[in-house]
């Protein structure tokens, strides 16, 4: 990068701004990378059907000391990543998607305690299965039991 910016400053050429910006990014990520692992760190990915509901939960457990997001993209989970999942969105999943949410072991929230939704849960690998409204301690606590399995 100090190599590019050198060039551009004696060639007079303009600064590559966009391929320094990518290059800053995918630095800092795998910054990340390497911090959660040495660290332990998790980031906590809230799913829910309602965008404001699911931003409103990442910020109360990040105000608890979590790293959390509302991102609904289930494609781009980290290893030590933990989700929490609305169980209302599980009919839109393909089987690929499916397999990831699988993988990650999620704790499902809902607000359906019916036996079928609590077989779909388990047939989605859920770690726990909080009904809503859910009190964020409660939320808290199937987080710190998910990561004790980890």
């Amino acid at each position: 990068m100090k190599a590019e910016l050198e060039l551009a400053a004696i060639d007079g050429a303009a600064l590559p701004i966009e391929r320094l910006h990518g290059d800053v990014n995918e630095a800092l990520a795998l910054l990340r990378a390497v911090e959660e692992v040495a660290f332990e760190l998790v980031t906590v990915r809230v799913v829910d059907d309602d965008a404001r509901l699911a931003e409103i939960t990442a910020r109360g457990l990040r105000r608890l000391g979590y790293e959390a997001d509302s991102r609904a993209d289930l494609h781009s989970l980290r290893s030590r990543e933990i989700v929490v999942f609305d169980l209302s969105l599980a009919a839109a999943l393909d089987q690929e998607t499916r397999a990831v949410l699988r993988r990650s072991r999620p704790i499902v929230v809902t607000g359906a305690s019916d036996p079928g939704s609590r077989a779909l849960a388990v047939s989605l690998g859920a770690s726990d299965y909080l009904v809503k409204p859910v009190d964020l301690d409660d939320l808290a606590a199937a987080i710190r039991r998910r990561m004790a399995e980890a």
